[in-house]
This record gives C-alpha cells, structure tokens and sequence, in this order.
C-alpha cells in the first residue's frame, strides 16, 4: 500500500516543476506575461487539488441514512438489529 504523503508530495512536486521550470521556456515578445501566466497557473491549479484532496480526507457532512437503510446493512453485514431501539438516532 502506498504512504499516505507520497500522493500530496508527487503532484505538488508536478505542480512545482510547471510553476517553476517551465516558465523558462516561454518565448515571444510577451515573455513575461506569459512566465506570470504560467505560474499563476500552476499555483491556482495546485491549490484548487490541494483543497479538494484536503476535503476528501476529512469530509464535514456524512451520508444521511433512514432508519430502513441502516436496518438492511446491519442485517447484509451480520449485525442484524432486533429492536428499533439498539439504534441511536
């Protein structure tokens, strides 16, 4: 299984690699705004993955079940549940 860091530090250092080097390869007579776009870019880009791989890590809102939904998985997954009460709600 792979670490938990390796995904964050790969594509960050992706995303470092375009903001950073590839801006020296900008040609024409607009250099420099491009070397600004570019790196805009990729720091715009970086932090947009940045927060949603932040947000599916910890997500703030759960799956909202009804009391049947809950009921069938106990019982698919062994833990049947005979009274309505072992529930908390």
């Amino acid at each position: 299984m792979v670490e938990a860091y390796v995904a964050p530090v790969v594509i960050t250092a992706i995303w470092a690699f375009i903001g950073i080097i590839c801006p020296f390869f900008a040609r024409g007579p607009n250099r420099g705004v491009t070397q600004c776009c570019i790196m805009l870019t990729a720091v715009t880009c970086w932090l947009f993955w940045l927060c949603c791989y932040l947000t599916q890590m910890n997500p703030l809102i759960g799956p909202k079940l009804s009391m049947n939904e809950i009921m069938i998985m106990a019982r698919e997954w062994g833990n049947e549940i005979k009274d309505t009460m072992d529930v908390v709600a």
